[in-house]
């Protein structure tokens, strides 16, 4: 068992895809601040945060419930990646790689909820 949530391959995932979205996202313009680039970076980080308050939770239902919100987030970053790559502001191969990245990281999410609910 892991003594911290930053031992678990999901949450480092997680937090790696959040600072890759950020990066992302630094070029973005400034019309975007309050916009596109909060979005973005907040559902991103938003995975890995609810995966980290998941694993901080008592019981099984309430960890499930938290990384079923991780799992949410990881859409709603998906469908910012796709929108910002069809208003240009992303290119089609980092965003194909970061929607494949947020896939993998679906899937394991959902083992681990499905473990979680055994």
């Amino acid at each position: 068992m892991y003594k911290s949530f930053t031992e678990m391959p999901v949450w480092l995932k997680a937090h790696n895809l959040a600072v890759e979205v950020f990066k992302l996202t630094i070029g973005l313009p400034r019309s975007e601040d309050s916009g596109l680039t909060s979005q973005i970076r907040r559902s991103a980080n938003g995975v890995a945060a609810c995966i980290a308050e998941g694993f901080g939770r008592k019981t099984g239902k309430d960890k499930s419930h938290f990384y079923i919100i991780a799992r949410g987030s990881s859409y709603e970053t998906q469908n910012h990646l796709l929108y910002g790559n069809k208003v240009g502001y992303f290119d089609n191969q980092i965003t194909q790689l970061h929607f494949s990245e947020y896939n993998e990281l679906i899937y394991e999410l959902n083992k681990l909820i499905l473990l979680i609910c055994k």
